[in-house]
């Protein structure tokens, strides 16, 4: 199974907002957190959780490492246990991660607007 998303990012890995759209532009998620809460508001009703990865992956079936994602947008290259870092076209605006343990397998990739 696989999806395609649009996503804007704004504060840091210890503080901020992530919102996930779909192709078509329309909200899919709207993500918010700050030390030791995370707020998910999606289909309407908020959900509560202790980390954001927590909530991406009740978004997205995999927890996806936020914070680490600033980091791999920054073109620093941020070890994440279980994922495998791509930033070899990142001068060019592009990146990807691939998890491959635990299963199930998942790929995010990147292409910046600028």
């Amino acid at each position: 199974m696989g999806f395609s998303a649009s996503f804007e990012l704004a504060g840091s890995a210890r503080e901020g907002e992530l919102i996930l759209l779909s192709p078509i532009g329309t909200v899919v998620g709207q993500l918010q957190w700050s030390p030791g809460r995370a707020l998910l508001i999606a289909g309407g009703e908020p959900r509560r959780a202790d980390s954001v990865e927590a909530l991406t992956e009740s978004l997205t079936g995999t927890p996806l490492p936020v914070g680490a994602l600033f980091d791999w947008l920054d073109g620093r290259a941020t070890s994440v246990p279980g994922w495998d870092l791509d930033l070899s076209q990142r001068p060019v605006g592009r990146l990807s991660a691939t998890r491959l343990q635990p299963a199930p397998r998942t790929e995010l990739r990147v292409v910046l607007q600028r």
